[in-house]
């Protein structure tokens, strides 16, 4: 016995919920169930205040799409509003029911893409459109990349201030996945909680040579916790240059400079003498200054003892905060590639200083191996931040530690190659 199929699709002649909170009743009103365009959907969503024309939904409420028919299912739906930012959640074994898992924006437009299937496997389509209200409370969240727009080493850190601390990890989940570091090419990499104000990007490895990096915020609007809402971020800009990385082996008393890769240029050095051993491990250069005024008592030297020193300084390029710089020391170029003399600076000739300073930039790398000193600090003093193995770098997120290194789900297409 031959069958005709039937062609019930669920948008199109049966119910669709969809609500924020409560549940309001959306049909479709026209006969097409393919239909792509959007409509307004006030009328279809429940707010905690009046219904009708002009009102807006509530971003505390999650956003929920039902179908109800017992013939047919939901297969898909995407939420995104008018800046690109998508709307996360799940979808229920059975497709009669899906619900966002993560929040809405305040004061933002939605379209929401809803994806069917009847009994027959005929497939419908609706979309509707919702504004959210604004935020009831002034109480923001503001957050400021870091460094400036420009040109860096392969080593250089994304950072971002926060205005506010945050503790609690669900809220920091929140302001983690809003802080979007985008690469050409494309990099495997996350935040670090330095502390409850400050996070720090990298990539598992280096910046690949050349890159272009940009880094936005979708927390404009965002709820991150009771009260306190996300604001406008000026974005930022990187691109990387060539891949420097200059290494000192304070054993041999040389330094390697390398540069794509390729060797191009040994240079006699000395290091931080017993008692004032140079840091060993990575570290990144913060700035460069022509000249330094170098005096012993502001790293706690008496003024008289025999480490003092009052000394000019030229071609310094500095790698920590608290004064450790590749620099000129012509009063020790007897010693250089022989001992080590300095007290923690990496000191070599004045022409080999001055090649240094033209030849990097900041983010450019400078590791230091085979010293007595301690390893670079991590965080405080410069940055530290490649002395943490990849595993524990990952441990600082509060996105994806305690999960299988590789990328989050929602991350991946931004791994595909792409354009900026």
């Amino acid at each position: 016995m031959n069958h005709t199929p039937r062609t019930r699709t669920v948008v199109s002649c049966t119910m669709l919920v969809v609500a924020l909170g409560a549940g309001g009743t959306a049909c479709s009103g026209g006969g097409n169930p393919l239909t792509d365009k959007p409509y307004d959907a006030t009328d279809q969503i429940s707010f905690n205040g009046p219904k009708g024309a002009g009102k807006k939904a509530d971003p505390d409420k999650p956003l929920e799409v039902t179908a109800e028919d017992d013939d047919g299912r939901i297969t898909d739906v995407t939420a995104i509003d008018a800046t690109g930012r998508f709307v996360t959640g799940e979808l229920s074994a059975d497709g009669t029911r899906w619900h966002s898992t993560s929040p809405l924006a305040a004061d933002a437009h939605y379209t929401v893409r809803v994806s069917t299937e009847d009994e027959d496997g005929a497939p419908g389509r609706k979309v509707l459109a919702f504004d959210t209200s604004k935020p009831t409370t002034k109480k923001r969240l503001t957050v400021e990349f870091g460094p400036k727009s420009g040109q860096y080493g392969v080593g250089q850190p994304i950072t971002a201030k926060l205005n506010k601390p945050v503790k609690d990890k669900a809220q920091r989940a929140v302001v983690e996945r809003a802080l979007r570091v985008d690469s050409v090419p494309a990099v495997q990499g996350t935040w670090y909680w330095v502390d409850d104000k400050e996070l720090h990007y990298r990539p598992k490895d280096y910046w690949p040579a050349h890159a272009t990096v940009q880094v936005r915020s979708d927390l404009d609007g965002v709820k991150v916790g009771d009260r306190l809402w996300g604001t406008k971020t000026k974005p930022l800009k990187l691109t990387i240059g060539d891949r420097v990385i200059a290494v000192t082996d304070a054993a041999s008393h040389s330094m390697t400079f390398y540069k794509n890769d390729e060797e191009i240029k040994q240079i006699p050095v000395t290091t931080g003498k017993p008692g004032f051993d140079t840091r060993n491990g990575v570290k990144v250069v913060l700035g460069k200054e022509y000249f330094v005024r170098m005096r012993s008592a502001t790293v706690g030297i008496s003024e008289g003892s025999a480490d003092s020193y009052d000394l000019p300084v030229y071609y310094a390029t500095r790698v920590t905060w608290s004064g450790e710089y590749v620099h000129a020391a012509p009063w020790s170029v007897g010693s250089q590639g022989y001992a080590n003399v300095s007290h923690g600076c990496t000191g070599m000739s004045t022409g080999n200083a001055e090649w240094f300073f033209d030849h990097v930039e900041e983010g450019d790398v400078v590791r230091v191996v085979n010293s007595q000193g301690d390893t670079m600090e991590t965080f405080g003093n410069g940055f530290g931040d490649w002395n943490l193995d990849w595993k524990k770098w990952r441990q600082g997120s509060a996105l994806v530690s305690g999960t299988p290194d590789g990328p989050r789900p929602e991350d991946a297409a931004r791994l595909r190659p792409q354009s900026v």
